[in-house]
């Protein structure tokens, strides 16, 4: 079974945390219309969804991904990059706990849930703003017992490794190389974002479709071609606060 553990958006949101984007007016009712579209998508896909509290005074608590990395043998709860939402990862924690055993990143290491795409028994870590080396040297150290390999990688002008590639399907990645450098994925096959839409390359892969933003058509016909099935949903309002499809679920199978 899977869980989809997600957050309402909180009503504080406009005063949500930027790093590469400037600040733009949200539409409070929009973005909640759109966050229940998202999890009644991933209800049709066939995921349980597991709705948190709403959290008024945590602006970014929609942005759920960012708490816990979690694996089939464990749940690393995350240390986030970015003080303010630090108070984020208690609920996450307290779910996760009933069904993880649970690590943590302790100080001075930070590591958003947003740099860590896991492709099969490899975690790949982004460098970012957001997450540092002494964070992903502690997920190194609590994931390798395990039987996963972590390789960092290098992020630029984006917010974290899952703006700039995702996987949508099995060895398949999606990438905008003008972010990250495209030979840190060995052998994957890469399809490359419509040079328009550099946003582009966030996409959640559920079971065997992708749930994939509907502002990005050019790329989403390139998701098409190559026939893999897209689940379109709008996300124009929570991507005004850098975020993106993954970002609003923890996908959790048990």
């Amino acid at each position: 079974m899977l869980i989809a553990i997600t957050r309402p958006v909180s009503p504080s949101i406009e005063r949500c945390q930027l790093t590469h984007l400037a600040r733009e007016a949200i539409d409070l009712s929009i973005a909640r219309a759109q966050h229940r579209a998202y999890e009644d998508r991933l209800a049709e896909l066939g995921c349980r969804v597991l709705r948190l509290p709403v959290e008024p005074d945590l602006p970014d608590s929609v942005f759920v991904e960012d708490t816990a990395i979690v694996l089939d043998e464990l749940a690393v709860i995350t240390r986030l990059g970015a003080a303010s939402r630090r108070p984020e990862t208690d609920a996450i924690a307290r779910v996760l706990a009933a069904c993880r055993e649970l690590f943590h990143i302790e100080p001075p290491g930070t590591v958003d849930g947003g740099d860590i795409l896991r492709v099969g028994r490899t975690l790949f870590a982004g460098l970012s703003s957001r997450s540092n080396e002494t964070g992903i040297e502690q997920l190194r150290t609590h994931v390798s017992p395990f039987g996963y390999t972590l390789k960092p990688v290098e992020v630029r002008g984006c917010l974290h490794l899952k703006s700039a590639v995702t996987q949508v399907a099995q060895g398949t990645l999606l990438i905008n190389r003008e972010w990250v450098d495209g030979a840190a994925f060995g052998d994957a096959e890469l399809i490359d974002v419509d040079p328009s839409e550099p946003f582009g390359a966030n996409a959640l892969l559920v079971a065997d479709a992708v749930v994939y933003p509907r502002a990005h058509a050019r790329t989403r016909k390139r998701l098409e071609g190559r026939d893999i099935a897209v689940e379109a949903v709008g996300m124009s309002e929570l991507a005004k606060a850098e975020g993106g499809v993954t970002c609003c679920s923890l996908i959790v199978e048990i």
